[in-house]
């Protein structure tokens, strides 16, 4: 197989993702201080991440189903468009005052993400097993960029916005959108020729020798029903949660007791970081040492950033409990897509995956808002306890899948 078309592709979508990312967490970083301010209520500072969870989350998997139609490349243009609008829509309601128009524009940055995030998925299925893991990998080191240019847009851009007599806060929504506009341009260029018809082009000979029954999808109950499957899924939807309770209230945290901007952005670059920084150095531990140990390493990662979060005030504690989340997250979300590809026949992946990223976004949006009532109720230490908790079933699950040794699904090989 030749590879250099893949990995040309993978690029491509590494670059994408770094404008993506770049665009979102730069909203991230003022979202629960923007609600806030306009409500009043710090209760409600976890709705904005909510809203883009949501938006996320919905989008997921009617753009899985569309991209195995269209292409990925007709698929992820559009999911740019939408959030170069809804950031563009933010901005316009931070200027205005007005929290719901926020609430809507905030949501469409969450549909570019949902779409956006897919792109691992492509790279994933355009690769042997062997390598799924790096691949996955480079496309999720695209938001190693955004980790870094995200929060650094933050203050200059107040500034500027300031210096205009606008809001302070404004400023960041107006350049996610000109960066969502650029990925848009990237995407519809030069992601030539589309994933998808690569990927076939790979696995349709292994198609067409497979049994018949390995051309249909399986029963959702069947494919549920594998400890990998279970396993994977578990793994990133608790990963997400944890991560989105934490970190999207840890500003609002920090700002009550004093922090300003510049503290903020300094543990938002330091959590992206963990997300995004490490990336390529999991994506080989995913391959060469297995999936669910990856993942195991994940959530005892996430425990221990649980335990750090409450202990200090201290810039710099909290910059590391927060990069030990996004590295936990990043462990749970590459091992595990990595694990659900392989659990699937090339058939099920896109609505299977588009369900996985729907149900991830779902109960990360529920996370979000009660992370702000949780905040408000008991607090930031019981908040980070809770959060502990939380994670134990991901790791436990994990724990006994390894420790039957249970096997990979007898799926016919697509590669």
């Amino acid at each position: 197989m030749n590879l250099a078309q893949p990995r040309r592709l993978t690029w491509l979508l590494f670059f994408g993702q770094s404008l993506n990312t770049a665009s979102f967490i730069a909203g991230s970083t003022i979202s629960a201080i923007v609600a806030a301010g306009l409500t009043g209520q710090p209760a409600l500072a976890g709705v904005p991440a909510a809203s883009f969870g949501l938006g996320a989350a919905l989008s997921a998997y009617p753009a899985a189903r569309m991209m195995e139609r269209v292409g990925r490349r007709k698929g992820l243009m559009l999911g740019y468009a939408i959030g170069a609008a809804g950031a563009l829509l933010a901005g316009l309601a931070v200027l205005g005052g007005n929290f719901l128009l926020f609430l809507v524009g905030f949501g469409g940055m969450g549909i570019a993400r949902g779409f956006s995030d897919l792109g691992r998925y492509a790279a994933a299925e355009m690769n042997p097993a062997a390598e799924r893991g790096r691949a996955i990998s480079l496309v999720v080191f695209g938001g190693t960029i955004g980790a870094i240019a995200g929060p650094a847009l933050v203050a200059p851009l107040g500034d500027l916005a300031s210096w205009l007599k606008a809001p302070a806060l404004a400023g960041p929504w107006f350049a996610a959108a000109v960066l969502h506009v650029l990925a848009f341009l990237l995407i519809g260029i030069f992601l030539r020729p589309d994933p998808t018809e690569l990927a076939r082009h790979y696995t349709d000979a292994a198609a067409r020798s497979a049994p018949i029954a390995s051309r249909v999808m399986r029963p959702w109950r069947v494919i549920l029903a594998q400890p990998a499957t279970r396993v994977a899924v578990l793994a990133m939807v608790i990963g997400q949660l944890v991560m989105v309770m934490l970190m999207s209230i840890t500003a609002l945290h920090m700002t009550e007791h004093g922090h300003g901007l510049g503290d903020v952005a300094i543990i938002t670059m330091a959590h992206t970081l963990g997300m995004y920084g490490l990336s390529m150095v999991t994506g080989r531990l995913a391959d060469n040492f297995g999936r669910v140990p990856t993942i195991i390493g994940g959530t005892g990662l996430l425990i221990l950033a649980c335990v750090l979060a409450p202990l200090s005030l201290a810039t710099g504690l909290l910059a590391l409990s927060m990069f030990l989340l996004g590295l936990g997250w990043n462990f749970c979300y590459v091992a595990g897509a990595a694990l659900l590809t392989d659990s699937l026949t090339l058939v099920e992946r896109g609505r299977v995956q588009g369900g996985s990223d729907l149900t991830v976004g779902l109960i990360s949006a529920f996370g979000s808002v009660q992370s702000g009532v949780l905040f408000a109720w008991a607090g930031f230490p019981n908040l980070s306890l809770i959060s502990l908790i939380i994670v134990l079933p991901s790791l436990l699950l994990a724990v006994q899948y390894l420790a039957r040794r249970v096997p990979q699904p007898a799926l016919v090989s697509t590669d």
